[in-house]
């Protein structure tokens, strides 16, 4: 992940947090019951909402508590669409959080920039378009997860303009293909349209690819299938390392940045599992339970969940409980409840309800709607778990 302004904050404050003590995947810690990861939930959202929601309306939220001098207004689009998604997940399995789900659903569009970007096609820009901001540049993996957001409630809900929009969403993304032959590792979406980076990410294809799987699945479409086996194929090229975990990315000279990002490693598993589900060719589940492996392995069993951003974390075991949904297992499932715990018992001032992963004692709206994610999904039962990314 290539590091505009605005996540250099985010990063540094998920890495502060590793003097906290590393989960670990005993089965001896206590999982919460499904009533207590919701009431869980309940709280960090409502903690989230009263300290982070703006007052004029539009349902955006600041971006970090304190505020820093030079702090825009609102916080940027890929902040405010994991506030979207901690309400989605909400409200998967609590119905008196549909309000809050269209308020937010609503807040999206304030990002959506209907003229395009560089390639033409409609998206959603880094910063709240006019009345709210001036807009920004469009970066894909944004826009992907908000795809992603998109299909997960036509799934759990059938609705029909949130499949229009994923596939809008899938328009952009498939502009973003690299088509230079004469660059290093020609292919691949490019991160951002910002002139600033021509990156290559792991975030930028494998997200898109699973974007694609999903809209297979759901139209039966064979082009859709055709460029996720493209994003797919082009990233575990390039950007796979020896030992299954995934860099972050390459750049035009065929640099490539070797940084393990957990949400790097947990949504090629969604992908590989979403393949199979597609094709049955069960080489694709073992590739998903091979990367996850690994991933456990490197983040769990050694200690560098911690390490990571929890928002990246919650993105990660997302992936982990589609792939459960399909083999039955539970340990990936254990060991997300044991972080979420080690998080809410270490990380959060009951006075507040808020997080803090840095010593100052900010918070990040992003960091306080991971927390919510994680309880929200952890309160689901398993049948919804096939829905996820």
């Amino acid at each position: 992940m290539s590091l505009r302004p605005s996540r250099r904050v985010m990063i540094g404050s998920g890495l502060a947090a590793l003097t906290a003590t590393a989960v670990t995947p005993a089965d001896a810690a206590e999982r919460p019951s499904s009533a207590k990861a919701l009431s869980r939930a309940r709280d960090a959202y409502s903690a989230l909402r009263r300290h982070f929601d703006t007052t004029d309306g539009s349902g955006l939220v600041r971006e970090q508590l304190p505020a820093a001098g030079g702090d825009n207004p609102y916080s940027y689009e890929w902040p405010f669409s994991q506030v979207h998604i901690a309400a989605l997940d909400l409200t998967a399995v609590d119905g008196e959080f549909e309000p809050e789900l269209s308020r937010r659903a609503a807040a999206q569009e304030h990002s959506w920039k209907p003229g395009g970007g560089t390639t033409g096609l409609p998206g959603y820009a880094s910063y709240p378009v006019a009345p709210y901001g001036s807009g920004g540049d469009m970066f894909y993996d944004d826009n992907e997860w908000v795809g992603l957001a998109k299909v997960q409630r036509y799934l759990q809900t059938g609705d029909a303009a949130a499949l229009a929009r994923a596939k809008e969403i899938f328009a952009l993304v498939r502009s973003g293909w690299d088509t230079d032959s004469g660059h290093a590792a020609p292919g691949g979406v490019f991160w951002t349209q910002a002139g600033w980076s021509h990156d290559r990410n792991t975030v930028s294809n494998m997200p898109g690819a699973q974007l694609a799987l999903r809209l297979h699945q759901i139209t039966g479409e064979a082009d859709y299938l055709d460029w996720a086996r493209r994003f797919h194929d082009w990233t575990n090229t390039h950007l796979q390392s020896p030992s299954g975990l995934y860099w972050d990315h390459l750049d035009l000279q065929g640099t490539v940045e070797k940084t393990f990002w957990s949400y790097n490693q947990g949504v090629p598993v969604g992908v590989a599992v979403l393949l199979y589900q597609v094709t049955r060719d069960r080489a694709y589940l073992r590739r998903a339970e091979r990367i996850a492996e690994a991933a456990y392995a490197y983040y769990v069993t050694q200690g560098r969940l911690f390490t990571q951003p929890v928002f990246f974390n919650s993105i990660f075991f997302k992936n982990l409980l589609l792939l459960e949904s399909v083999t039955g297992k539970d340990t990936y499932h254990r060991a997300m409840a044991d972080y979420a715990d080690q998080v809410w018992d270490t990380m959060r001032d009951p006075a507040t309800g808020l997080v803090h992963f840095d010593t100052a004692g900010g918070t990040q709206a992003i960091q306080q709607a991971a927390l919510a994610q994680l309880y929200a999904v952890l309160a689901w039962p398993r049948a919804k778990w096939r829905t996820l990314y």
